[in-house]
C-alpha cells in the first residue's frame, strides 16, 4: 500500500512510505490517505493529523505511469477524494516536510494548517512542463500566499525553490534541521490535546470561511482542465519524453 497510518497520543499520522519510488503517489495511496483522513475526522480521540514522508523525501508527486494508466475520472476518483478529505478536514492538519515536495507534494501544503520544513527541502509545481495546469486550487491559493508575480514564476515556469523561498512565500511556518522536523511537527500536533476541540474546529472554520467556496470552485475548474490537458498532444509529448528520458519538443505546438 505504501501508506502507513497510526493513531498515537491523539494524533493520526499519515506517512507516505514508498522511498524506493521517491514516495511517488499511486491511486491506491491516494485512496489510503483519503480513508485515513475520513477516519481521523470521525474519531473523537483524534485531535490533529500529521502528514509526513520519509527521511529525505516528502513526495515526488504523482506516479506518472500509474497516473497515465488510471487517470482521474470524476469526483469519486481517489485523488479527488483525497483533495476533498484534506480540504474538508475540520481538525488541525500539520505537515512535516523533508526533501523533495513536488507537484501535489507542494500544493497539498496550502491546505494544511501548520507546515514545518527541513532546511534541505525542495519544492516545485512543474505542471506546465508536463503539458498540464495547476491543481488543488493552487492557481487561487498561491497568489494569495506569495503574491501574483511570485506565483506566476512558480506556476508558469515551474521553477523549483528551496525552504527559504517557501518560508518567504508563506508556504511553511518554520525551517528546522532535517533530523528535527518530524518530532517538532508531532509536538505541535500533540498540543491540540490540551486545547478545547470544538473551539479549535470552529476557529479553523472561521480562518477558511472567506475562501471556502472559491477553493471548491477552483479545484473543480482546475480538475476539469487538468483532465482535458492529460489527453492533449502536449501532455503526450511531455510524458513520452519523461519515460524516454529525453527533453520534450514543443516546437510543433501553437
Amino acid at each position: 500500500m505504501s501508506i502507513k497510518t497510526a493513531v498515537l497520543n491523539g494524533v493520526q499520522t499519515i506517512e507516505m512510505a514508498r522511498p524506493e519510488k521517491k514516495n511517488a503517489l499511486t491511486i491506491a495511496m491516494y485512496q489510503a490517505m483519503a480513508d485515513a483522513l475520513k477516519a481521523a475526522q470521525a474519531d473523537a480521540a483524534v485531535r490533529a493529523v500529521l502528514i509526513t514522508g520519509q527521511p529525505g523525501i516528502f513526495t515526488s508527486g504523482n506516479d506518472l505511469e500509474d497516473f497515465m494508466q488510471r487517470p482521474p475520472q470524476g469526483a469519486d476518483s481517489p485523488v479527488f477524494q483525497f483533495m476533498e478529505a484534506l480540504r474538508g478536514c475540520d481538525k488541525p492538519v500539520v505537515a512535516a516536510v523533508t526533501g523533495a515536495a513536488i507537484g501535489i507534494g507542494t500544493t497539498m501544503l496550502m491546505h494544511c494548517d501548520l507546515v514545518y520544513a527541513s532546511d534541505e527541502s525542495r519544492f516545485a509545481m512543474p505542471f506546465t512542463g508536463l503539458g498540464l495546469v495547476p491543481e488543488f486550487a493552487s492557481s487561487l491559493l498561491l497568489p494569495l500566499h506569495a503574491g501574483r508575480l511570485k506565483a506566476a514564476e512558480k506556476l508558469l515556469l515551474g521553477d523549483p525553490f528551496g525552504a527559504e523561498d517557501a518560508l518567504e512565500m508563506r508556504l511553511v511556518n518554520a525551517i528546522l534541521p532535517a533530523s528535527e522536523v518530524v518530532n517538532h511537527a508531532r509536538r505541535i500536533a500533540e498540543r491540540f490535546n490540551a486545547l478545547p476541540p470544538a473551539a479549535v474546529r470552529e476557529t479553523k472554520k472561521l480562518l477558511r470561511r472567506g475562501l471556502e467556496q472559491m477553493v471548491k470552485e477552483a479545484i473543480a475548474t482546475e480538475g476539469e482542465l487538468f483532465a482535458q490537458r492529460l489527453r492533449s498532444p502536449e501532455a503526450r509529448e511531455a510524458f513520452q519524453a519523461f519515460f524516454e528520458k529525453r527533453k520534450p519538443d514543443f516546437s510543433q505546438f501553437q
